[in-house]
């Protein structure tokens, strides 16, 4: 088994990172207090390659693996989860039309997601509807040669930004099966019926927008379909498969984040005359956060080889998805600790670590959703 990376994967990370470290700590403080993001960063980013490079070429994209992808999310979240988020996730849901999509399709969307002129939003979660995607409400009627789509979501990543907003909408809601109901259907920013409420207040990666989507009689061609109908439920599970890939790696960077705060202060933090990282407790702290760190990357990084040569292994990618955030949440949180007071105070970088590490814990499945993902692998062994 070869664990070293190649030339191109370590020129990758290297960029991403001298990106990540030159653009983003002048104004990551700013953004998290403002809840702003500059799009000028996005496009610079796409420019520079670093957006969609698991796409095809053919629409612009680098085409490479989920591996790379998630090296470069990675990098991002180890400096400023938020402006990781704003920039990153602008694709999120391109996945549906890589695999399901019709060329049309790809060729109308793909390209301007790589490029810099459009953002996409993938809209599952309702109200009432989280851990439970088949039971999402809103509705899609086909009236004539149209989508009439009813109904609302809730925590939408770029809701408010989004060109393209992949809905997960009820389609054939006889079906026996709760499974069979769903499809995806492609609406436009401006479509009559369509609003979008940003949401503030969030907790952490505040720099990225969130947004409540409400649908009134929304029109679209019936051809905005993507994939066959009925197969939302399923295609939704496809889209979880690499999506959770992306959080191990936000968990794995948030996590790392926090150990290289945790080193820098106690080296230089002085208590009875010598620097706290001399002292035996600190140290074991240290030692458990390296720890964590490097089994949550080696979790993701053989989840996103797998999946880069077509072995989907959902047990894996549960894994690496719970541990790697459960590994966030702990390493920030042990962060805080070490710099005692002063990571009460948001000029220190480890107190915005600890807010945005949660979300890694939340978004694209629950550790407890993922816990029953890896125990229903294990028991149908």
């Amino acid at each position: 088994m070869d664990f070293t990376l190649s030339k191109e994967q370590k020129d990758i990370i290297n960029a991403a990172r001298e990106f990540a470290t030159k653009e983003f700590p002048d104004v990551a403080q700013e953004f998290d207090r403002n809840e702003k993001f500059d799009l000028n960063l996005w496009e610079k980013a796409c420019k520079l390659g670093f957006v969609g490079v698991y796409l095809n070429e053919k629409y612009g994209g680098g085409g490479y693996g989920f591996l790379e992808h998630c090296m470069i999310m990675e990098e991002f979240f180890a400096v400023d989860a938020g402006i990781a988020v704003a920039i990153l996730c602008t694709t999120f849901g391109s996945e549906l039309y890589e695999l399901f999509g019709t060329e049309e399709q790809k060729q109308f969307v793909l390209p301007k997601l790589v490029s810099g002129k459009a953002i996409m939003a993938t809209a599952v979660t309702e109200p009432d509807a989280g851990s439970d995607p088949a039971g999402a409400t809103t509705t899609a009627v086909k009236k004539g040669d149209q989508w009439v789509i009813n109904g609302s979501k809730m925590f939408i990543t770029n809701g408010d930004l989004a060109e393209f907003i992949n809905v997960f909408a009820v389609t054939n809601p006889e079906n026996p099966s709760r499974h069979g109901r769903h499809s995806f259907i492609l609406v436009q920013k401006d479509t009559p019926g369509l609003e979008a409420n940003k949401l503030h207040g969030k907790l952490g990666v505040r720099a990225s927008d969130t947004a409540e989507l409400s649908f009134s009689d929304v029109k679209v061609p019936l051809s905005n379909l993507i994939g066959e109908e009925g197969k939302g439920f399923y295609q939704l599970m496809e889209l979880f498969n690499r999506a959770r890939l992306q959080v191990a790696a936000m968990g794995t960077g948030i996590a790392r984040a926090a150990l290289e705060e945790g080193v820098k202060y106690t080296k230089k933090r002085k208590q009875f005359g010598t620097p706290i990282a001399s002292f035996q407790l600190t140290q074991a702290k240290i030692a458990e956060m390296a720890t964590m760190v490097r089994a949550a990357r080696n979790l993701y990084y053989e989840a996103a080889w797998s999946v880069d040569r077509g072995i989907i292994d959902q047990g894996l990618i549960a894994m690496a998805k719970w541990y790697a955030g459960d590994v966030g949440v702990k390493c920030a949180e042990m962060a805080l600790q070490l710099h005692g007071g002063y990571g009460y105070l948001d000029e220190y970088k480890v107190q915005r670590l600890y807010r945005d590490a949660k979300i890694v814990d939340i978004w694209e499945g629950t550790k407890e959703i993922e816990k029953l993902v890896v125990a229903r692998a294990v028991l149908q062994q």
